[in-house]
């Protein structure tokens, strides 16, 4: 293996240049929660497991494990729940949420985690999918649950979940809880349904271990001080549940936004509040930084690091926090519900190269497969990124999809991300290759369109879809959002810009204005309602 790339050139694949993480045994009986306490310190930490970080509430490690023990024995002894039963999750965020993860996941049952936010269809979909036997909601969310008769119904703001969560004990009469295996689906997540039908992604125990090594602890400023990490990506996304049950096999205390109102300028306020030592956030999140939102760096004494996921971040957004927060390391990284965390920037050095997504994570191997002919690539050369890892899903629950489509057949997982590697084993996404425009016999990359958009002065935001063109196939389109008092802004002040700056058949040829580009609350463009969007537009200028 080439030591600087990480290249192997027997094998045409890129392995990890981090050290590797200590995984327990593949056959040992290992859940998520046993590996993560056996990890706690004794004493316990005196610092608090969980703090909520709008109203100040705080959860102990001592009373952490003393409600986890109580509702798993509650769950077993009153409610039946057992060994592979899925327990659904439809909650707002709040110091419980954990709890239950914790207590489903520690009696081997599946926690599956559905948006707050989700209409009734949407819940009836994930119900579908995953077959839950029971369901975690609360009196504001409960009518989006179907109505069920093998659905058993708690409510985690009612008189019953409080009683479930203090002085339960597990009855001899019940024997012992089943033996949960590292193998064992721990949690269904939802992949994105941007492109399609949300699919219900399969995850492991050993997967939830793994992710909790691969994301490394920031170092406080004053040594030997606890590690805040300020959780502002939400609980039912893969991202934060990964980085929620990370934080207690870590020892740290994790700060939960459990008001968002305000937006991601009220999250970057939340971690001055809780003076965090670490973020998880989405691209909102450190644009709002960039911008002011939150105070300056005199707001942020102990921050140390920004890890930043969930979405790509342009360079421009990720120079302007850079330069404003010059002691904060900005951590780009690549992961997803299917693949979990990919590549990730460590230290100052590397976050420094913001148009990365860091090198591969421990325990991750890479093979970048030639587009066209199906032949391995070596640095420097763009396919289709494939992995192996301990993070990758067990495969799809539910639906018609398959492994056959996501699996190479030496059972690599194919992430459908047009990447490559420099020498030094930096990972580049070019492009989701499902986004990639047709420009006669060349192919076009939005996310590299996108970045130089936002470069333009006056631009808030900006997307690039293809536009059918006889001649051409597809033109590249640039919807375009202006800033306040950048009416002045034209079409062909726009096209000029970046004709400067890629190479000719790249340039954008169509350009609407419109007043918003559908995201998710990650970042993730909606590439579907965008479509949708032109589709209704009467505005656009032809050439």
């Amino acid at each position: 293996m080439d030591p600087r790339s990480g290249f192997c050139p027997a094998t045409r694949t890129f392995r990890s240049l981090r050290p590797p993480i200590a995984l327990p045994p593949e056959d040992a009986p290992v859940s998520f929660p046993s590996f993560a306490l056996s990890r706690l310190p004794s004493p316990l930490p005196a610092h608090p497991a969980f703090v909520d970080a709008s109203t100040g509430a705080a959860l102990s490690f001592a009373a952490l494990l003393a409600r986890v023990r109580s509702l798993s024995a509650a769950l077993r002894g009153a409610l039946g729940v057992a060994r592979g039963d899925v327990a659904l999750v439809l909650a707002p965020p709040s110091l419980d949420v954990p709890v239950v993860y914790l207590a489903v996941l520690s009696l081997g049952a599946v926690v599956s985690p559905v948006s707050p936010l989700s209409t009734a269809a949407d819940v009836a979909r994930a119900v579908g999918l995953c077959s839950p036997s029971v369901v975690f909601a609360t009196a504001a969310t409960v009518s989006k649950v179907p109505a069920s008769r093998v659905l058993t119904v708690v409510l985690l703001d009612s008189p019953q979940f409080e009683s479930f969560l203090h002085g339960h004990e597990p009855v001899e009469a019940d024997g012992p809880p089943a033996e949960v295996r590292q193998s064992d689906v721990a949690a269904i997540s939802y992949s994105s349904g941007t492109t399609g039908r949300t699919k219900a992604v399969a995850q492991s125990h050993r997967r939830l271990i793994a992710s909790s090594l691969q994301v490394p602890s920031a170092r406080p400023r004053a040594p030997g001080g606890p590690v805040v990490t300020l959780l502002g990506v939400p609980m039912f996304h893969s991202y934060g549940f990964h980085m929620l049950m990370r934080g207690v096999a870590a020892a740290e205390t994790t700060a939960v936004v459990t008001a968002p109102r305000g937006g991601a300028a009220a999250v970057a306020a939340a971690a001055a509040r809780c003076r965090a030592t670490q973020m998880f956030v989405a691209p909102p999140v450190v644009v709002a930084m960039a911008r002011g939102g939150g105070g300056g760096p005199e707001g942020f004494p102990d921050l140390v690091r920004v890890d930043c996921g969930g979405a790509p971040l342009s360079s421009a957004a990720a120079s302007a926090f850079q330069e404003r927060f010059p002691d904060v390391e900005l951590s780009l990284a690549l992961g997803s519900t299917e693949g979990g965390v990919i590549s990730k920037m460590v230290g100052h050095h590397e976050c420094h190269r913001i148009k990365s997504t860091g090198r591969l994570c421990s325990g991750v191997e890479a093979k970048v497969v030639d587009i066209i002919s199906g032949g391995l690539l070596s640095t420097n050369e763009e396919g289709e990124l494939c992995i192996q890892s301990p993070s990758v899903m067990l495969g799809y629950v539910g639906g018609n999809e398959t492994r056959i489509s996501a699996f190479d057949s030496d059972g690599w997982f194919k992430t459908g991300d047009l990447c490559y590697f420099d020498e030094d084993g930096f990972l580049y996404v070019v492009d989701r290759l499902k986004d990639l425009i047709k420009y006669k016999a060349y192919q076009v990359a939005p996310a590299e369109l996108e970045d130089v958009l936002h470069l333009i002065p006056g631009i808030s935001d900006a997307a690039v879809i293809p536009y059918p063109d006889e001649e051409a196939g597809q033109l590249p389109m640039a919807l375009v959002v202006r800033q306040k008092g950048s009416n002045n802004l034209t079409e062909d002040q726009i096209m000029e810009f970046v004709a400067e700056q890629v190479a000719p058949h790249k340039k954008i040829r169509r350009v609407v204005f419109v007043d918003s580009i559908p995201r998710l609350p990650s970042g993730k463009l909606l590439r579907r309602e965008l479509h949708k969007q032109i589709t209704r537009s009467q505005s656009i200028s032809r050439l």
